[in-house]
């Protein structure tokens, strides 16, 4: 937080070319966080595969009901992700139009 406040709870000096560099750090987030998503992808994917599989035994179909709960779980995830990584890289043109205008 030393960068935050300066002195005793005074604000920081608005720098246009640190806001323009922020803005980048805060798009590589968004794409990281999209890459997250799409991770998630691959996995919800492979529990797809396992549910199909035909689990006979009680130890079986309670595996696969277990794996579709984590599936929901994952599906809700993954969404919550994709809409925050919106919001992220939306944040970061935010950033970027400030720090050109002088903000």
């Amino acid at each position: 937080m030393s960068g935050i406040l300066t002195q005793a709870g005074s604000p920081p000096v608005f720098d246009p070319q640190e806001c323009a560099s922020r803005g980048h750090e805060v798009q590589q987030l968004a794409w990281r966080m999209a890459a997250c998503a799409d991770r998630a992808d691959a996995v919800l994917a492979s529990l797809s595969r396992l549910q199909l599989e035909q689990w006979q035994s009680p130890a079986g179909r309670a595996y696969r009901t277990t794996i579709g709960l984590q599936a929901a779980s994952l599906r809700r995830a993954r969404e919550t992700l994709e809409e925050a990584s919106a919001l992220v890289l939306r944040h970061s043109r935010n950033v970027v139009v400030s720090g050109r205008a002088g903000f």
